[in-house]
């Protein structure tokens, strides 16, 4: 009897071997639907078997059929035979799923339910199948990153496994990977090559790893890891720079979008708006708005804010000139002080009409996550969507004001007013179109800062005096200098504040605008004309 029951195992086993060299890299529907029919009446020694049949499809369902079976939550309706996952257990009638489609079946008693039983034993082996299963799929991309989770984990029956993929992986980052994995083994076990393997890695565990055999007892493989040490210190002090230099950039972003807008109209009309931050936040405010008129749509809404964002502030900004600033031109203190109290003014409106708590912006999902560059640098995409977005808002006022009338007009009145006035220019619409340009461009910039921040009140309090000392250091009026400040001042800034710290930072960098000043009063790039000049 026990030879008749050895013979039929054997013989299953021979027709799932067959069945696997038929399916090639991932099995057919009919193929998984045997072995998950197989899988409900085996026997455990079947059934270890079908498991590892599953785990070697290359089918990307195989993770959740081996985790369903794991948790006893695989079963077969007993009327059909029909393999389903058990989504929800609570009560008396269960939540199931088809296991091949995925598709909802909707509820079932549990009576009608046989559950596909599975032992410790075989659970123990379920989880071994599943820490390398995601190394059999077809995307290179889910087994690069199952290659880098094993880093430090890896035992020796994994050790094995691992090698036998590693002969067949085509794919040159995912073997880098496995051979960085099964070097952090062997390191501890005193293999003195593998730190050869690992000399270059800048994975967290690689280098715990070689600093562990650099603390080891053997003296040559000590020295050799504290050399791989000395080399990847070195390239992670490359890799910090890079990431400093990037968020730098990405912070010199923000001030061009913030104060790009400022220089226009202090170029034009000499006004100091200290209500220029207020206007930023009512473009972050409609972003926010946007999304609650559109839930569930947040690329959408995003979208929609840049032309809404623009259109909000710059009408605000022209109600700013009509009713306050147009009746103290040529008084700047006053023009200040009025500006400052229509910046307080919005600020308590915002926080009486929405409230004054912060309020949080959904970032979509195609600006969520980032770019790996290496194990050691990665670059988020929402700060990089905001330096390409403030690179193409630059890119459009510089064709506005070289390509339009308007532009010749802004350029005019900024060189000599009164020339402009006598050659037919109206200065006075020149003012309002001015001023509501560069309160839009104020509006763009709150729409992007509201993704990489919260959207408060108080939003533009944090970069109005940074905007001016951007306009100050690249030149009043002048755009090219305004983005050269912006993103120089954003670096310098994100570089000292890692050792001086971010109000240090700030005073250093105000103390050299002052004393950059002193020698180039109108800036990197100064005004040019008649009226500049005197």
């Amino acid at each position: 009897m026990s030879i008749l029951r050895s013979l039929a195992r054997l013989t299953f086993a021979l027709h799932l071997v067959l069945l696997s060299s038929l399916a090639g890299a991932q099995v057919s529907e009919q193929q998984a639907a045997r072995l998950l029919q197989g899988l409900a009446g085996a026997s455990q020694a079947e059934k270890s078997i079908i498991v590892r049949e599953l785990a070697g499809s290359g089918d990307e369902r195989a993770r959740n059929w081996l985790e369903a079976f794991s948790a006893n939550k695989l079963s077969r309706i007993k009327t059909t035979g029909q393999i389903v996952i058990v989504t929800s257990n609570r009560g008396r009638n269960w939540a199931i799923a088809d296991a091949l489609t995925g598709e909802s079946l909707g509820e079932m008693s549990r009576r009608e339910l046989e559950a596909v039983q599975v032992n410790n034993t075989l659970r123990g082996e379920v989880d071994d199948l599943l820490s390398v299963i995601d190394l059999t799929v077809a995307n290179p991309q889910v087994r690069l990153t199952a290659a880098r989770a094993l880093m430090g984990t890896v035992n020796a029956p994994l050790a094995e496994r691992l090698n036998g993929l590693l002969a067949d992986e085509d794919n040159p980052a995912v073997r880098e990977a496995l051979e960085s994995a099964l070097a952090i083994y062997r390191l501890g076990q005193g293999d003195g090559a593998a730190v050869a393997v690992l000399a270059g890695s800048l994975n967290p565990q690689a280098r715990a790893a070689l600093a562990g055999a650099a603390r080891g007892d053997d003296p040559q493989i000590a020295a050799a890891a504290t050399r791989a040490l000395a080399s990847i210190e070195q390239k992670l002090t490359l890799n910090r720079a890079a990431e400093t230099l990037y968020f730098g950039l990405s912070l010199g972003s923000v001030l061009v979008l913030a104060a790009i807008g400022l220089a226009i109209t202090f170029g034009v009309m000499g006004v100091i708006n200290m209500a220029h931050g207020e206007l930023m936040m009512l473009g972050a405010y409609t972003t926010w708005g946007m999304q609650q008129l559109l839930p569930g749509q947040p690329g959408l809404a995003l979208i929609l804010s840049i032309p809404a964002g623009f259109l909000v502030a710059a009408m605000a900004g022209i109600v700013i000139e009509r009713s306050v600033i147009q009746h103290l031109k040529g008084r700047p203190l006053e023009t200040l002080l009025a500006t400052f109290g229509v910046s307080l003014i919005l600020q308590q409106l915002v926080r009486t009409l929405i409230s004054p708590l912060n309020r949080s912006v959904v970032t979509p999902d195609w600006m969520s996550g980032s770019i790996m560059i290496n194990e050691a640098l990665s670059l988020t995409l929402n700060r990089l969507y905001v330096i390409g977005f403030a690179l193409v808002v630059f890119a459009g006022l510089m064709l506005i004001m070289r390509k339009t009338r308007l532009g010749l007009e802004v350029r005019a009145v900024t060189q000599n007013r009164a020339m402009a006035r006598s050659m037919g220019i109206r200065a006075t619409r020149v003012d309002i179109l001015t001023f509501g340009l560069g309160s839009g461009v104020a509006g763009l910039a709150g729409v992007a800062l509201s993704q990489i921040t919260n959207v408060g009140p108080n939003l533009g309090q944090s970069y109005i005096i940074d905007s001016f000392m951007v306009v100050v250091f690249g030149g009043v009026g002048n755009l090219w200098g305004t983005l050269l400040a912006g993103l120089s001042l954003g670096t310098i800034n994100q570089m000292l504040e890692p050792w001086a710290g971010a109000v240090l930072a700030k005073i250093i960098v105000l103390v050299f605008i002052i004393l950059f000043i002193q020698k180039r009063p109108r800036g990197l790039f100064p005004q040019k004309g008649r009226a500049a000049e005197g």
